[in-house]
């Protein structure tokens, strides 16, 4: 699907607090991917976000024009604060952007490019998509303090100002439904997607024992930021009965976090130190090996809007194991693309873990049906695709 040339090319401006290589969750990888997929579909896509270290303030990647914001560097002490500070600096290169030339279409990636989105709107009368990769809500288990209030109210006021809303999962629409009475004929679900290609490695995996210090053939990995609601430490909880059974097995936990020092002392407590390995940031071919040598991938959310590391452990062809949360109960179909446990259960991890790597049989079966679903509902060319259909919708509403 291309733009035709009979016609002027769609004008995109994504706003977004990260884009690659500033990537702090699964926010940065989407936005990076879905505006090269408009491009290759002929529209103009620029990508206004914050600065970055050693990347510079403008830069054509690949056909996105990406400007970064290099004059509100002053320090402050919250997030919140730092966030408000960015969107002076994005409203003053978006509004030079749009008077230069007109978009037809702001899409704005969460509550932390509010306030930019919302001038062009009242300024311009541009037509604002929205997508929400998560809530405050949902994150914290509740709203129990000032500032996740004022995050709570910043999200509603997204929802009410954007003419569709964009969403990846159908957990994320009850979400918004109950959390603002919001009506759902504006919400559209598309989920993010995979380059199902993006994982392959041709290292031998004797190698990549070797390079990673790993002696056991059996490698249990988790990818994600070390906080509460990536269940990390329900998943540590799990490895000693894990470890009774199957006593040659490694943890390889990857990603970084608040919780990081907790956890490595509670792997200390529990007296599973000698098996767990804390990797740390791992970069794009870090992931790609240690899939490489993984036999399982854990994913424990306890708050998951939609859980792109399912998807990357279903590309990389590694056996998938997930909580039921959110957006995970989209993924992972139990038994047929991967196994489902009960969350903050550890219980339940040690059941899946050990039940997949007894069976051979069933692993192989689950891979093969899991790669097949990767390659068939999430690639990001259909991604794009189901995108520019919202945005001819808001457009055709004029």
């Amino acid at each position: 699907m291309t733009e035709s040339s009979s016609v002027s090319p769609l004008r995109v401006l994504m706003l977004a607090w990260e884009y690659p290589p500033n990537i702090v969750g699964g926010l940065a990888r989407v936005v990076h991917a879905l505006s090269h997929k408009l491009v290759q579909r002929g529209c103009e896509v620029y990508v206004v976000t914050a600065d970055h270290k050693d990347s510079p303030a403008y830069e054509n990647d690949n056909g996105v024009h990406v400007y970064r914001v290099k004059n509100q560097t002053d320090w402050t002490p919250d997030f919140n604060t730092q966030m408000a500070r960015l969107n002076v600096g994005m409203i003053q290169l978006a509004v030079r952007l749009q008077i230069d030339e007109p978009f037809d279409v702001v899409h704005a990636h969460d509550w932390m490019v509010l306030d930019t989105a919302w001038t062009l709107k009242q300024v311009f009368d541009v037509k604002l998509v929205s997508t929400f990769h998560a809530t405050e809500h949902g994150r914290m288990k509740g709203i129990h303090n000032d500032t996740q209030k004022y995050v709570h109210s910043i999200e509603g006021r997204m929802f009410y100002e954007s003419v569709e809303v964009i969403v990846n999962s159908r957990s994320m629409v009850g979400e918004l439904e109950w959390q603002f009475a919001a009506p759902t004929d504006k919400i559209n679900v598309i989920p993010n997607g995979i380059d199902a290609n993006k994982f392959a490695c041709s290292t031998d995996v004797a190698e990549l024992r070797t390079k990673h210090g790993i002696e056991h053939e059996d490698v249990v990995l988790f990818v994600g930021r070390m906080v509460f609601e990536k269940g990390v430490q329900v998943l540590l909880d799990a490895v000693p009965a894990i470890l009774q059974e199957r006593p040659n097995t490694t943890f390889i936990l990857a990603g970084t976090g608040g919780f990081f020092e907790g956890l490595k002392a509670k792997a200390h407590e529990l007296s599973v130190s000698q098996n767990v390995r804390f990797f740390g940031h791992a970069n794009d071919k870090d992931l790609a090996e240690l899939f490489q040598l993984a036999t399982i991938m854990v994913v424990p959310s306890l708050y998951e809007p939609f859980g792109i590391t399912a998807l990357e452990a279903m590309a990389a062809r590694v056996v998938l194991v997930t909580s039921d949360r959110g957006g995970l109960n989209d993924i992972n179909d139990h038994m047929r693309v991967g196994l489902k446990t009960y969350a903050e259960r550890p219980e339940s991890i040690a059941w899946a873990v050990t039940t997949a790597l007894a069976d051979p049989a069933l692993r192989a079966r689950l891979i093969d049906a899991a790669f097949t679903e990767v390659q068939e509902h999430y690639t990001w060319d259909a991604i794009a695709d189901k995108t520019l259909v919202v945005y001819r919708r808001v457009l055709q509403g004029d």
